[in-house]
């Protein structure tokens, strides 16, 4: 029995490693998935897990920019530590709104608009703006290219994209990236700040539902989590290199329309056999 919940727990280690670094929601892929792999524990166990599994995904993202985000690295001049530390600072410019919100309304979110087809709505309507988007800008590589151009205004007007995430289904790198894009970064900044953004945001998500839970597991349950994080941990090392390697040569359209298709069957699957 246990090695078929360590199953279902590597199928949802892979799908969060895969989506929740691509703009197409891991809540939305998550939810979907849940339909056919349910963990068999409590709801607060799997409430908890949904969100805590992130933990491993970011630690993809420290362990890859570790260097580059890092402003006491010996091997930095000064310039170089100080214009790190200004990142650091774009970074906590751009999570406050998220913060602050998401704190205020976490409960009333999850009570109200954690539901299929809250998700399937945002998961077409993104899908559609992306698109737009990206017709709107082909041929533009976009003003900021570093950043050192990235202005702390720029930075906090991407934070306040980024609260749109805290509906489901809207994807926190696809609100962050899309945003990003509108106020003139290049794909490439747009991805790597909301990689960035994410550190904050799921380190505090994580310990916010850490503490309801109560740290309460059971040596299966704590098993299964640590599980989970180390799947989406490895999953998510390829899935940000290949992001970030597609985007150099490619726009974000064919996360639009695959977006928009998910967001159909979603609703076609719930409609129909939910």
């Amino acid at each position: 029995m246990f090695l078929i919940e360590l199953f279902k727990t590597l199928i949802l280690g892979i799908v969060e490693g895969i989506t929740e670094w691509l703009p197409v929601s891991s809540t939305g892929h998550m939810i979907l998935v849940e339909e056919f792999i349910k963990l068999n524990y409590s709801d607060a166990f799997k409430e908890m897990f949904f969100v805590v599994i992130q933990l491993g995904a970011i630690m993809a993202v420290v362990i890859l920019f570790f260097h580059k985000l890092n402003p006491f690295s010996p091997k930095k001049t000064k310039k170089e530590k100080m214009d790190t530390m200004a990142i650091w600072f774009k970074v906590v410019v751009g999570v406050l709104p998220a913060a602050v919100l998401g704190l205020l309304f976490d409960d009333w979110l999850n009570e109200h608009l954690y539901n299929y087809q809250t998700v399937a709505i945002m998961l077409i309507f993104y899908g559609v703006l992306f698109i737009i988007v990206e017709n709107m800008n082909k041929g533009r590589t976009g003003k900021i290219r570093t950043f050192n151009d990235l202005s702390y205004l720029t930075a906090f007007l991407i934070g306040m994209f980024q609260v749109l995430a805290l509906i489901p289904g809207t994807s926190r790198s696809g609100a962050t990236i899309i945003g990003a894009i509108i106020l003139g970064t290049s794909r490439y900044i747009a991805a790597e700040y909301s990689f960035f953004l994410s550190i904050p945001v799921m380190f505090g998500a994580s310990a916010l539902k850490l503490v309801k839970f109560g740290f309460d597991f059971s040596m299966e349950e704590f098993i299964i989590l640590i599980f989970g994080m180390v799947v989406a941990f490895i999953v998510s090392i390829i899935s940000i290199k290949f992001l970030l390697s597609y985007i150099k040569n490619n726009d974000f359209k064919a996360f639009g329309w695959y977006r928009i298709v998910l967001g159909i069957l979603v609703i076609g699957y719930f409609v129909f056999f939910g």
